[in-house]
């Protein structure tokens, strides 16, 4: 076999090719740039025709583009719940941008460097690029591995769906040929040209070459590049012939993956790194207030959407993460958060290739979103915080919720809701004169925090205040604080409803009236923190109230109040949820808790409004430990908590779901801890889990099984256990 003569350690770029070829090779690459550059500019073209997004996206940018490089190049939220998922995609990514950051290399050194400076891609440099290349070319190549052997063999049931389609398969099997078609024209160049030593850091190259050199593929004689020696195999092939072969065919699927990146799914590489970019620090915690001129719209046409929303879109790889968390579809409602997105895509792409318009959203008929779909959605925000490359579904969710509210597409007992708060202040329809009467069962009187100063104003919440069972944990929780001898006190009949969830159904300007009625009601009280029992009431005074600007609203006849400021805007007042508060005292040691007084087994479920809106996991566990129980946690904990389906206007809704939310958490709870029917209470920090749980433990048979218990009843037990204890000292 003959050596390729060759004065140094490197290799000749365009090896084979005549000097028309290499034109020719320029020619189409200069034609796919610009096929690619100009796909591109319609894309970002689309997005500057869409509506203004209601945030600055573009704050601080320098930061934003390293913190977004971070979350991008560690694969954080791929490796989130599914580490095989995160090795499988870092794999592809660092494999890709790998061989990429080499073609980069090579076209600097050929047309910048070179000419000018010598070559540097020689010697010891070439050596350790080759053996880069080749080595994060295998993981690119076992990373599109992973992916097929997951779609196609394990058919993993969250990747195929209505909206899977045959781009799904020409990306796969186009990386997959370009990774392989790489090694493969390597391992020919290598053997064609004599297996020169140096080549060995190219080991997978190397390792083709000497399967090659066992088979007994012809070789041309004298030097490779002369065309008068050819030496014909089989089919008229040799080494030399196949080497073109694979060199053309590798060319042409890259110029094709080029060139189609802006059109089809692979646009996700972009886009996804600008949605991380763009991304809302408090999305879903906050929402978007509507516009102050009332003849805004808010999802009558896709041109409502914001051009965030329309990046959101496009962001959106078909993973299905989302749909694999969503508590809604695991119950067999009507809602898959990744369809959601995708419809909405697909309906602007459709108009963009001249299809007909259709209602955005309504009730059945030819509507891109049937109404239902977004009844079923609880806001727990489990979607977004699966969601790899940081879609904002509550954002796009909320648009149509307000659309729906708009038309009157609401179910009628969300529509005895709405009617409730306005004409009560309550989602009860009871009398506001009725909401402190829960307190007359407590030994003690509860200060009036409009008439006196105090440290901390509790927000009690209509469902404490009006509901038998939660009244139990808002005497529980008076007692805590009467016990640990802090000042504080309630607003009485000026409580209302807090706005939070009625705002997520898409009543915005309820919501408004509500929020000016307390924030103005707050302005006449002297109090150093506000506490609240409510985990969805803690997330929208601490993180929706600060956002809403008053002054928009104060010449109109439709918001009875006179606040013209944005309240809290620099978050000088505290917030609390009450577990966050109680767990200072116990800290502080002003309940006197020893962490001995129960000996309960319990599981902790963590409401979505304090975990995933608000990352508080900790308070609420220091408490409970603070008691003295075995704290058994559920498989699903933390951010990754299962919503008891109550959120998003759930709480008054009727679903014919099997299993119900609920039903499936507390079966967790009884089978999937390490106690398991050890299990003795169901522990609980929201008022609306309460409510979710004690239903759920009824229809799911679980009554005589488990007990459903807040924390705050919890703590009252282990004082008095406490109490008793000192008391039975006291007497010896």
């Amino acid at each position: 076999m003959n050596v390729v003569a060759q004065t140094e350690v490197t290799r000749e770029t365009y090896w084979g090719l005549s000097s028309t070829e290499y034109a020719l090779f320029y020619l189409l690459a200069t034609v796919t740039i610009l096929v690619f550059l100009y796909g591109v500019y319609q894309r970002f073209a689309r997005y500057a025709a869409g509506d203004d997004d209601p945030f600055d996206r573009l704050d601080d940018l320098s930061s934003r583009i390293v913190g977004g490089a971070k979350i991008v190049l560690s694969n954080e939220k791929q490796f989130n719940r599914d580490l095989y998922g995160g090795l499988m995609h870092s794999f592809i990514m660092w494999g890709f941008l790998t061989l990429l950051i080499a073609t980069t290399i090579l076209f600097i050194d050929g047309y910048f460097w070179e000419p000018f400076q010598g070559s540097f891609w020689v010697g010891d440099f070439y050596l350790a690029y080759q053996f880069m290349v080749d080595a994060m070319g295998l993981l690119f190549v076992v990373g599109i591995g992973m992916a097929m052997y997951r779609r196609y063999w394990v058919r993993n049931e969250r990747l195929w769906d209505r909206h899977t389609s045959n781009e799904d398969d020409i990306f796969i099997w186009t990386l997959f040929a370009l990774g392989v078609g790489g090694f493969l024209l390597e391992g020919l160049r290598i053997y064609a040209t004599g297996m020169p030593d140096h080549e060995i850091v190219s080991f997978v190259g190397w390792g083709l070459a000497l399967i090659f050199q066992a088979i007994g593929i012809p070789v041309v004689e004298g030097t490779a590049t002369d065309p008068n020696h050819v030496t014909l195999g089989v089919f008229g092939f040799n080494a030399e012939t196949f080497h073109w072969l694979a060199w053309w065919s590798h060319s042409l699927i890259a110029f094709f993956f080029i060139a189609w990146i802006p059109y089809a799914k692979p646009f996700h590489m972009l886009s996804s790194f600008a949605n991380v970019v763009t991304r809302d620090q408090k999305a879903g915690k906050r929402l978007p207030n509507v516009p102050s001129d009332l003849d805004a719209t808010n999802a009558e046409s896709i041109d409502d959407f914001t051009w965030k929303e329309m990046l959101d879109q496009d962001a959106c790889t078909k993973c299905g993460r989302c749909s694999s968390v969503c508590p809604a579809k695991a119950s067999d409602r009507p809602l898959d958060p990744r369809n959601v997105i995708l419809d909405l895509k697909k309906y602007r792409e459709e108009l963009e290739a001249g299809g007909e318009e259709q209602p955005i959203i309504a009730d059945g008929g030819t509507s891109v979103i049937n109404t239902e779909t977004m009844e079923s959605c609880m806001a727990c925000m489990a979607c977004m915080d699966a969601c790899p490359v940081e879609i904002e579904h509550l954002q796009s969710f909320t648009r149509l919720n307000r659309q729906m509210t708009d038309q009157g597409d609401i179910a009628p007992s969300m529509q005895d809701v709405f009617q409730n708060v306005m004409q009560d202040g309550n989602t009860f329809g009871d009398s506001p004169r009725n909401r402190a009467d829960w307190a007359d069962e407590l030994e003690f009187d509860v200060t009036d925090a409009r008439e006196e100063e105090v440290d901390y104003l509790w927000y009690v919440g209509d469902y404490p205040s009006y509901d038998d069972r939660n009244k139990q944990v808002a005497r529980s929780l008076a007692t805590i604080l009467q016990e640990a001898d802090v000042s504080f006190g309630i607003l009485f009949d000026d409580e209302k409803y807090d706005g939070n969830d009625i705002r997520r159904v898409g009543e915005e300007f309820l919501y408004i009236e509500l929020a000016g009625h307390h924030v103005e009601t707050w302005e006449d009280c002297e109090f150093d923190k506000i506490v609240c029992t409510d985990p969805h009431s803690y997330n929208t005074f601490k993180n929706e109230y600060p956002e809403l600007d008053f002054e928009e609203f104060a010449d109109d006849p439709m918001m009875p109040f006179d606040y013209e400021d944005e309240w809290n805007a620099d978050g000088e007042i505290d917030v609390l949820h009450w577990t966050q508060a109680v767990e200072e005292l116990v800290t502080e040691g002003k309940l006197g808790l020893t962490g001995t007084e129960l000996d309960y087994t319990v599981t902790y479920h963590d409401p979505c409004h304090l975990g995933r809106y608000n990352d508080e996991y900790e308070a609420p566990r220091a408490l409970i430990t603070a008691t003295g129980c075995t704290l058994d946690e559920m498989p699903r904990n933390r951010d990754n908590s299962f919503c008891c389906g109550g959120g998003g206007g759930g709480l008054w809704m009727d679903f014919e779901e099997e299993p119900k939310p609920s039903e499936e958490r507390i079966r967790e709870a009884l089978e999937d801890t390490d106690a398991g029917s050890g299990v003795e209470k169901f522990v609980v920090a929201c008022p609306m889990c309460m409510t979710m749980y004690e239903d759920g433990r009824k229809t799911g048979g679980y009554e005589d099984e488990i007990e459903i218990v807040d924390i705050a009843e919890l703590i009252v037990e282990a004082i008095g256990a406490e109490k008793e204890a000192n008391l039975e000292i006291a007497a010896d």
